[in-house]
């Protein structure tokens, strides 16, 4: 099965206390959705040289990314989503196909074509994945709770917590856990909608002074590897340091008991 999907999506980073004053401004205008409390995971997709987030990063006016995801941790029979996901301007175009994991994993890893399950989507998939080189690159998983509009039930908040990571164990199968990447009580709120937000949800998120952020999820992991990158040659440089500072001071002693 595949979907197509078109919308505008907007962030924002939200701490404990605003995450509860919101959730009671906006009580009587919301609902859980169908499906409210659920874990998800997801592989992220990207070039050796990390191409697709470095260029998203950068904020251009068109960027896209590819992930294979799941809810919860998958078996081999689960159906899993392959998506590519492109964003012009404000405007998020998602394209996806559904198929059993083993067979995604083929695919991905030893490069199976699955023709029962060929379409336009999985062809133009299939194009992105071999034109830029991708392979996996990051696992992240979180747990959402989701809840839709009473009154309009295409717009949706979503409300991710314990956002986690790794760059080991790149398989949906090996379990959810990871490195969390933000501090303990820190949540992203999502909102989607097919346009404009509602003015009453605009008014109470400047009413909790709460402001739209571009925060990526990869994005974070990506940024946070290159601190980690920068810090480790720091603390090399350092060490070498240290090591021509005690050889000078060596050769200085040996030098003076030599006279």
């Amino acid at each position: 099965m595949a979907g197509i999907f078109k919308r505008v999506e907007k962030k924002y980073l939200l701490n404990d206390m605003q995450k509860q004053a919101l959730i009671k401004r906006i009580a009587g205008r919301i609902e859980e959705d169908v499906y409210s409390r659920y874990s998800i995971s997801n592989i992220y997709f990207d070039t050796k040289d990390n191409k697709l987030i470095r260029e998203s990063l950068d904020k251009p006016v068109y960027k896209e990314k590819l992930r294979l995801r799941s809810y919860g941790t998958p078996e081999d029979e689960d159906m899993v989503f392959l998506e590519m996901k492109k964003k012009w301007k404000a405007v998020v175009y998602k394209r996806r196909i559904e198929l059993p994991y083993r067979v995604a994993v083929d695919y991905i890893e030893k490069g199976i074509y699955p023709e029962e399950y060929d379409c336009q989507i999985l062809r133009e998939i299939d194009y992105m994945i071999k034109y830029h080189g991708l392979r996996p690159d990051t696992y992240l998983a979180y747990d959402r709770i989701a809840y839709v509009v009473s009154d309009d039930k295409n717009i949706r908040f979503t409300i991710d917590e314990r956002i986690r990571s790794r760059k080991s164990e790149l398989m949906l199968s090996a379990g959810d856990q990871g490195e969390l990447l933000m501090e303990e009580g820190m949540s992203l709120l999502e909102i989607k909608a097919p346009g404009a937000l509602p003015v009453w949800f605009v008014q109470i998120l400047s009413d909790l002074k709460i402001y739209s952020t571009s925060f990526s999820k990869y994005g974070r992991v990506y940024l946070e590897g290159l601190r980690e990158n920068i810090k480790q040659k720091e603390d090399n440089i350092c060490l070498h340091h240290i090591y021509l500072i005690r050889q000078a001071s060596l050769q200085q002693a040996e030098h003076l008991s030599a006279l």
